[in-house]
């Protein structure tokens, strides 16, 4: 069944929250919040990471996630990073201190995550992350040292756990992911944390026209994950709707757990469909126009909404199987 989304008329003036004090705060960020007035105990959480060049604000509000917030009543954390930090505003996903569990910008965000579920009484099992960019790159992260925090992610043109250690490999990555195993990506999200717990869901959006991050990140993020799932062997749905086309990966129950979105034609950004009857977002700084709204189909993902319009309202042939991600993956590196 498809759900309907209501017109967001009010989301261009929903504004963000400062909370300036909100525990340890190794990593010098700022902490912004929205929920609604009327917000249920044992609500979801939402964690929004904006990318280079972005506010906290910008990204939130314009991807179309406060508005979905009100709507299907979750809360939303968007951490700000400073140009103290970093001068572009990037989180800085390629430094180890940043990254690892109970260290730099990365403890800061589990400090404010702790501080909601003190104030708002949130659900701790239904906690989600996204982000676009270099926001992407650290939620990731944040997913690999936090697995036990959160139940699924969302990334927007990132690169892998642990593929940089530094800014300046972190460029080559971004132009060209690095050219290994599965089980060798896999390491790179164990190291960050020694958990034998369930890993968190994945989903991964990547635009095709990307100048910025290669699209190829996005095939070594879903072999990395496919590996940290277990799944490396295992053979993916495909279907193409618009320009759309999505790969998911299930769990024998068919559960999704990593799911593969690659856009015709997007470059740096995140999709958004700010016309028609489902419209959500508005273009801005790397948000993009695409005819299809990331967001919802990450909400979707997410369990917080049924169904993303935007895709599911055009009606495609039958999904047809691929091979092995390992095959997709083996043929990009050839190509180089």
């Amino acid at each position: 069944m498809i759900s309907t989304l209501a017109r967001p008329t009010a989301g261009a003036s929903l504004r963000l929250r400062l909370t300036p004090v909100f525990g340890a705060n190794p990593g010098a960020l700022r902490m912004w919040t929205w929920a609604p007035t009327d917000l249920p105990r044992g609500a979801p959480l939402v964690v929004v990471l904006h990318g280079c060049g972005q506010s906290a604000q910008g990204f939130a509000s314009g991807s179309g996630w406060l508005t979905l917030a009100q709507q299907r009543g979750f809360a939303v954390l968007a951490p700000e990073q400073t140009r103290a930090n970093n001068p572009a505003r990037c989180f800085n996903w390629f430094e180890p201190n940043d990254t690892a569990r109970g260290r730099g910008e990365a403890a800061s965000v589990r400090a404010m995550i702790e501080r909601l579920f003190e104030t708002h009484r949130l659900d701790r099992r239904r906690v989600f992350i996204t982000g676009l960019s270099a926001g992407g790159c650290m939620a990731l992260s944040l997913m690999a040292a936090y697995p036990d925090v959160f139940e699924a992610g969302a990334v927007i043109a990132a690169a892998p756990v642990g593929a940089a250690r530094n800014l300046r490999e972190a460029m080559i990555v971004l132009a060209q992911p690095p050219a290994m195993e599965e089980k060798a990506l896999a390491a790179r999200v164990h190291a960050a944390e020694g958990y034998k717990g369930r890993w968190p869901r994945l989903a991964i959006w990547q635009g095709q026209a990307d100048r910025t991050v290669a699209p190829a990140n996005a095939h070594a993020v879903a072999a990395q994950w496919l590996a940290v799932q277990g799944l490396s062997d295992t053979h993916p749905q495909t279907d193409q709707v618009g320009a759309v086309r999505r790969s998911v990966w299930t769990d024998r129950w068919g559960r999704s757990l990593v799911e593969l979105d690659l856009v015709e034609g997007l470059g740096h950004g995140a999709p958004i469909s700010a016309t028609g009857p489902n419209a959500l977002g508005r273009p801005g700084a790397f948000l993009l126009e695409a005819g299809v709204s990331s967001t919802a189909e990450i909400a979707r993902f997410f369990g917080l909404i049924r169904s993303a319009e935007t895709i599911a309202a055009q009606a495609q042939p039958e999904p047809k199987p691929i091979g092995p991600l390992r095959q997709l993956w083996r043929r990009v590196t050839r190509s180089r």
